[in-house]
């Protein structure tokens, strides 16, 4: 494991360093470094949309959007290293940047991968610019974590499909310009093969989005309904009753994006336990039993982030990153819960604040807690994680999945 920047990182680092010094918006650092998950955008007077938008216009307009992503897309053509040194240098002002990880990262590697070459570009320098925010349109209601269960349908009428049914938890879908729908094609085959994708323009006529209120009064999430969508076969991302495939595309880049950068939120609880008094007038870090506690946490962050480095390393090599990521993501996911939790403990009874102007710590910790049981959601679920680590990583035996080889029509609804 090296941890060193080759000649060739350490000038890009540089160059990179030097371009967000002199362009990044710093009146936003305050606000940025100061808020958990969710709170940025309730803050008076900072629009978090339109400053998202501003400041990937500007990266893209220098070239420093997509940095991956090939320069006819709208990319740099940068190596995978250069992305990695990219997002550590971008620091807190990334937080801009969440507004279009779902298309960035996930549905424009999917249409670069499997759209027309006249799509591609059409959609992703637009993409990359900031211009238009994509949605993915996966889970569905009575599926749950088992994406081969949907049950929207697609049906073929001349050269349109004809797209009935609902999807929930969409993330962005209210703020969309475009977005990619899997849906079931052929209900006649086992539920794997009969699927079909599609990329979808979020303000057709049959399309509905009712936002979903969460806990901590935003609406991120949303409902969608598709009632007699009628879009071309243009429109359709690989082959009929390819889509688990082309899904696949999709997952793998989900789980990178997600995976890679979560934090645990251990410096920011260790920030508090030194800074806030406890007892008899002492800190709170002074009582041996939340050092304790700190010490555990310590212990996986470090275990995170040197698991990190290993993924790291391989990319600076050339090399493909093992799976690292989904095992980051899990073991990340419950933790940040944990500690956030242990937090609001911390504060007694001002622990029921989410005022980030009245509680500790900008309410950080309130709004993280109200945020994690969907990370631990999105990306995969826990369990979902944990199979594909037990099967696929560790070799051990499957679960028994008694309807793979089923046709999906004859799969019981009913007990």
């Amino acid at each position: 494991m090296n941890f060193d920047d080759t000649p060739e990182e350490a000038a890009f680092r540089a160059e990179a360093r030097a371009w967000i010094d002199a362009n990044a918006p710093k009146h936003l650092y305050p606000i940025l470094s100061g808020s958990g998950h969710g709170t940025a955008g309730d803050i008076a007077d900072f629009d978090m949309l339109a400053e998202s938008k501003a400041w990937q216009k500007k990266k893209y307009d220098a070239g420093w959007a997509c940095l991956h992503w090939p320069k006819e897309y709208g990319g740099r053509g940068a190596t995978p290293m250069q992305r990695v040194i990219w997002n550590q240098e971008e620091g807190v002002y990334a937080t801009l940047s969440f507004t279009f990880i779902i298309g960035q990262g996930m549905c424009g590697p999917t249409v670069m991968a499997w759209g027309g070459e006249e799509d591609k570009q059409a959609l992703l320098p637009p993409l990359a610019a900031g211009e238009d925010i994509w949605c993915q349109m996966f889970s569905e209601p009575s599926a749950g974590s088992d994406l081969a269960g949907l049950r929207t349908r697609a049906v073929k009428e001349g050269d349109e499909w004809v797209i009935n049914g609902s999807k929930i938890w969409t993330s962005g879908a209210h703020i969309s310009q475009y977005g990619i729908l899997l849906t079931r094609t052929d209900p006649t085959v086992a539920k794997h093969k009969g699927l079909t994708m599609f990329w979808v323009d979020m303000r057709s006529p049959g399309i509905e989005v009712r936002p979903i209120l969460q806990a901590h009064g935003q609406s991120g999430f949303n409902e969608v309904f598709f009632t007699d969508l009628r879009i071309p076969d243009s429109q359709r991302l690989g082959g009929v009753g390819q889509g688990w495939t082309v899904s696949l595309t999709t997952l793998m880049n989900e789980r990178l994006s997600i995976g890679s950068g979560m934090s645990t939120g251990f410096e920011t609880l260790l920030d508090y336990a030194v800074r806030a008094p406890g007892r008899d007038g002492g800190r709170l870090v002074d009582d041996p039993s939340i050092r304790s506690r700190l010490a555990d946490w310590a212990t996986k962050a470090s275990g995170l982030k040197y698991t990190s480095m290993r993924a790291l390393t391989a990319l600076s090599k050339g090399e493909e990153p093992g799976p690292e990521n989904s095992i980051g993501k899990l073991v990340a996911g419950a933790t940040s819960q944990d500690i956030s939790t242990f937090a609001i403990d911390l504060q007694g009874e001002a622990g029921v604040l989410t005022d980030p102007a009245q509680a500790a710590h900008a309410a950080r910790f309130q709004a993280t807690l109200m945020r994690s049981p969907a990370t631990r959601i999105e990306g995969g679920t826990d369990e979902i994680l944990r199979n594909i680590i037990a099967e696929r990583v560790l070799g051990l035996p499957g679960d028994v999945r008694v309807d793979k080889d089923v046709p999906f029509e004859k799969i019981p609804t009913r007990a």
